[in-house]
């Protein structure tokens, strides 16, 4: 049978380039992949968790030289990973009230200010504005605090630091319904502290992610660094990853008098969920949050409470599969070897490949060349 054309096929070689999808296979590393050659920015990272996004700066090239974390137990595998220079077990709100004499000098001259504040408030998945104003804790135990305003209390402390540029992460619902209007009060604050900004939807899928992991970024630069958000490109096309291709270990058995199972062995790859497998079937709905990975897949969004299962084979995925998804080091000390604390850490968390994009691209569009003259 004859091949079929593509469209591209019609164009220049050097032009038809830029319009094809790019192979990743970065998503599996150890930390001995971290670069020998640094950049010389300087990074300090607040709602750090387990350091997704501090193994992105470094995996581009930056030094993270600190972090601010609430939860103790999370602090300590942050410290076990990625040794901070400078460690603050604290909520964010008092560390704004820390006298800038107290803190490092280093913290005053920072080319990035990294902060993902905590997203479930905005999630189409939870409560969302039921949810606005009130306080709440994780499963970790530590302080309680309302999460919807922790993206102003986080715009404080970039008032506080006064970083060149600041990415600030969170989930695709901010954008959506009443929630819009968070999104214009950002704005309107980072202006009146002297920044530019601009959000961004990036879709781990296009991003060499092995999952279909969906997020916003803000990106805000310092007036007189005098670059543009306007002007950044935050387009990506790399060849999808299915799950096929990051599977690796024994999946976790699962009861066969269970009602997971018995779903499981009826689930075509249709089904993403167990839910929907009900639901063909005529039966009332079940499992909402059970998830389905089939081979020929991308795997959908790695969440903290995860609950998935291998379509052919009938278990939950393996451990190496939550790493591989959510691009963690194949090393990462989890400090147990718990599924769900695996799961866990890893949904509570920025995939590091992820942010190794956007700061690669960021540096590719000249956003911190005023550290080349520096140098």
């Amino acid at each position: 049978m004859k091949e079929q054309t593509n469209i591209f096929d019609f164009l220049p070689e050097s032009e038809s380039e830029q319009f094809k999808q790019m192979p990743s296979t970065d998503w599996k590393w150890t930390f001995a992949d971290y670069p020998k050659e640094k950049n010389g920015l300087k990074v300090f990272s607040c709602f750090a968790c387990g350091g997704g996004s501090t193994m992105g700066y470094k995996l581009a090239g930056c030094e993270v030289i600190g972090c601010c974390e609430i939860d103790p137990k999370m602090n300590e595998i942050y410290k076990k990973n990625h040794n901070p220079k400078y460690n603050f077990l604290m909520d964010i709100r008092d560390f704004n009230k820390m006298p800038n004499e107290e803190l490092p000098e280093e913290l005053f001259n920072l080319d990035i200010l990294d902060g993902s504040p905590p997203c479930t408030t905005f999630s189409m998945a939870g409560e969302r504005e039921e949810s606005w104003g009130k306080k709440k804790k994780f499963r970790e135990g530590q302080a309680e605090q309302t999460l919807d305003d922790l993206s102003f209390i986080f715009i404080e402390t970039v008032a506080k630091l006064k970083p060149k540029c600041v990415v600030m992460e969170n989930v695709e619902g901010l954008l959506l319904g009443e929630a819009w209007a968070y999104v214009q009060r950002i704005y309107r604050e980072f202006k009146e502290n002297g920044y530019r900004v601009k959000h961004f939807l990036c879709k781990g899928e296009y991003m060499g992610i092995p999952q279909t992991r969906h997020r916003v970024f803000f990106i805000a630069i310092r007036e007189d660094i005098g670059f543009d958000p306007e002007r950044l490109n935050m387009s990506f096309n790399y060849e999808p990853v299915p799950y096929g291709k990051i599977k690796s270990g024994e999946g976790v058995q699962v009861g066969k008098e269970t009602q997971v199972y018995k779903m499981l062995c009826q689930a075509t790859p249709a089904d993403l969920r167990i839910a929907d497998v009900f639901k063909r079937l005529g039966l009332k709905e079940k499992c909402f949050g059970a998830k389905i990975a089939w081979e020929q897949n991308i795997i959908q969004t790695i969440t903290a409470s995860l609950d998935y299962y291998r379509g052919e084979e009938k278990t939950r995925i393996s451990r190496m599969d939550i790493v591989h998804a959510q691009t963690f080091p194949e090393d990462y000390d989890f400090m147990s070897d718990s599924w769900s604390d695996t799961a866990y850490i890893c949904g509570m968390s920025v995939p590091p490949v992820m942010i190794k994009r956007i700061i690669l691209r960021l540096i590719e569009n000249g956003v911190f060349d005023y550290a080349k003259k520096q140098h």
